[in-house]
């Protein structure tokens, strides 16, 4: 695993919008590879917005 550094974590966060603790377990999940990352950010806010919607 590659180490993340808050930079990585930062980018990821401007390009994406989601918060930081999110991008950097993201990151964690996707080793280092941001355009993974930005993947399972996008995998989980629609998991979320399911729960969200329903009961």
């Amino acid at each position: 695993m590659s180490d993340i550094t808050a930079k990585m974590v930062a980018d990821l966060r401007a390009k994406t919008g989601a918060g930081l603790v999110d991008c950097k377990k993201a990151l964690i999940e996707a080793n280092g590879n941001e355009d993974e990352a930005i993947t399972i950010l996008r995998k989980k806010g629609i998991a979320s917005a399911a729960k969200k919607i329903r009961p």
